[in-house]
């Protein structure tokens, strides 16, 4: 089984936190969201994973290309890079990694987070993982005929056709049948809003008669911009929290101060008079004196004193000092 991951976007939504570092590797509950992504995937295939094929682009740098090759090993995979450099579409990023597409593989896109606990089904040509919402023009749906397949997809109906909503990650028994339809994609330029979309080569599939079942999914975390990303902190420590996860580093310094769970505290992290919690993720080498911290998500090395925050987001290696209380400043920023 193969994992491919495209992840070539930085995030405009979520700066400035991703002018420094793409939106992939913000770390959720002290990870990033691509390894846990990853993770999960692995998790709920319960098959060994052979590859791990990234899809980034080239500026994204060395380092950033070792962490991800990193996620693979941990996994017992082998690691892959590929780059896409212009933003033409999801069909087009998955065809920047045609050298791995053959066999089994599950394709997920890099800003969103699972929780899930079904069988997959091997049986069928592709699985499209959904998750039922409330409202669903909002969304791409499936439509489901009597024997529960899909058999169309539609992108925001102003009619109801269903209430499952596609998250973006998909199983193909043998994905190098969606690579030959992408290529056809590209060869005859099928472009919608501008971009090369992997909807038109699923659509040539299923017009072959190829059997696509729907992957129900229990949680779908979105991390699209600052708030939801929050949010999907605190989800994310409330289901690790229930697992019995430890998430609290054993040598933090605590002077006089609360932690109320469920909170992320990382290494060397220093808290003096400070509750901090429910819902906090403090990266390592984090200090906080005088203040009160809860549904935030705060990065490595940063530094808050004085401080109320509630729905806050703050980078690495910041300075907070003062009373604002919903808030979303980047790496290295000062706010005194």
């Amino acid at each position: 089984m193969k994992i491919i991951v495209p992840m070539a976007g930085r995030g405009s939504r979520l700066r400035p936190h991703t002018l420094t570092i793409p939106k992939p590797l913000i770390p959720i509950a002290g990870k990033p969201i691509v390894h846990r992504l990853v993770e999960d995937i692995a998790g709920v295939l319960n098959q060994d994973i052979e590859e791990v094929a990234f899809i980034i682009h080239e500026s994204f740098g060395k380092k950033v290309e070792e962490e991800l090759i990193a996620i693979a090993q941990k996994l017992g995979a082998k690691g892959t890079i590929y780059y896409q450099n212009e933003a033409l579409g999801t069909g087009h990023a998955i065809m920047c990694a045609k050298d791995s597409l053959s066999g089994p593989a599950v394709i997920a896109y890099a800003d969103t987070l699972i929780r899930a606990d079904f069988d997959l089904d091997q049986n069928a040509d592709s699985v499209i993982w959904v998750k039922q919402v409330d409202y669903p023009e909002a969304f791409g749906v499936i439509n489901l005929n009597e024997a529960n397949e899909i058999i169309e997809l539609v992108e925001k109906p102003k009619e109801f056709v269903s209430d499952l909503a596609v998250i973006g990650i998909y199983y193909f028994k043998d994905v190098s049948v969606l690579k030959n339809e992408l290529q056809l994609v590209l060869d005859n330029n099928i472009i919608h809003g501008g971009e090369y979309q992997i909807n038109d080569g699923i659509k040539q599939m299923m017009a072959k008669g190829m059997v696509f079942v729907p992957g129900k999914v229990d949680e779908w975390m979105d991390c699209g911009n600052k708030n939801v990303t929050v949010e999907t902190n605190s989800r994310m420590l409330g289901f690790l929290h229930n697992d019995g996860t430890h998430l609290v580093d054993f040598d933090i310094k605590l002077e006089n101060s609360t932690i109320i769970p469920p909170c992320y505290i990382g290494e060397d992290v220093v808290l003096i008079n400070a509750t901090v919690g429910p819902n906090v993720s403090l990266g390592n080498g984090c200090h906080v004196v005088n203040s009160t911290i809860k549904n935030s998500l705060v990065q490595t090395h940063s530094h808050i004193k004085n401080a109320n925050l509630d729905n806050a987001m703050i980078g690495n290696h910041a300075s907070f000092d003062g009373n604002f209380t919903s808030i979303s400043i980047g790496d290295y920023s000062v706010l005194e």
